[in-house]
């Protein structure tokens, strides 16, 4: 099969002569099936060469060694000074301040979040579902490109595309996790009984501005409601499909 070129989508805000990234989502790629398009999901059952060679289209179009990690939906965030060697680690966002390596993030519904301080050249990728944003894995990112010479008031944020607020159902005992003003603000309720709609992008945006960032952008494209450009894990699930595809989201130093 002849790989299709792969479709990304940017925001002013990172791009810059020293920085490159792209927010890649289902088109372009070779995979078939359920995976039709871009994955570049490890984890899926997708055929690993498709998955291979579907990472390869990104790593060419971002001009970079291309480094992602086994997400586990932790705070965790990893500083690189070279790419890994092995296997990658168990975090959930990374930072560097090299040139030629390509941050990647897998999704299916959770919020990628690509930052860069260009003053600096300092760069950062952070895989924030609830559970990361919560436990603090944003602004564990943010700390970890300050070590690098990063600048908070410098660093700009971009929040790509993530499930929203119509599409994510959630039952009465995810709402109660949250503190009541937080329940307030990102919860309105559902058309069924008892249950409610979380708004992810913009609490993960609350908890960047919270940080004191100045610049903080959402791309504002809904995974779930998607399928022709965006693999959706909840989409999926409800469609009963026995497994699902991931987007990668890239950010690299020229």
């Amino acid at each position: 099969m002849t790989p299709m070129h792969p479709i990304s989508y940017t925001h002013p805000y990172l791009e810059s002569d020293d920085v490159t990234h792209g927010f890649f989502g289902r088109e372009g790629g070779i995979s078939e099936g359920l995976y039709r398009g871009l994955n570049c999901g490890a984890g899926s059952h997708d055929n690993k060469a498709h998955v291979a060679q579907n990472r390869a289209l990104v790593a060419g179009a971002m001009g970079g060694t291309l480094c992602t990690m086994h997400q586990v939906h932790s705070p965790n965030v990893v500083i690189l000074h070279e790419a890994w060697a092995e296997a990658p680690p168990q975090a959930d966002a990374m930072a560097t301040n090299l040139p030629g390596i390509t941050l990647g993030i897998l999704t299916a519904d959770c919020a990628p979040v690509l930052f860069a301080d260009h003053a600096a050249r300092v760069i950062g990728a952070a895989h924030a579902g609830w559970k990361g944003a919560v436990s603090g894995v944003l602004e564990n990112t943010i700390d970890a490109m300050e070590k690098l010479g990063a600048t908070r008031r410098a660093i700009c944020a971009v929040i790509g595309p993530t499930i929203a607020q119509k599409s994510y159902e959630v039952g009465p005992e995810f709402r109660e996790r949250f503190a009541p003003a937080e329940q307030a603000q990102f919860f309105i309720p559902s058309t069924r009984a008892g249950h409610w709609r979380f708004d992810l992008a913009a609490y993960v945006a609350a908890r960047l501005t919270s940080t004191g960032l100045q610049r903080i952008a959402m791309l504002g494209m809904d995974t779930a409601s998607d399928p022709e450009r965006f693999f959706s894990y909840r989409r999926a699930t409800l469609a009963g499909e026995p497994d699902y595809g991931r987007q990668i989201s890239a950010i690299g130093l020229k």
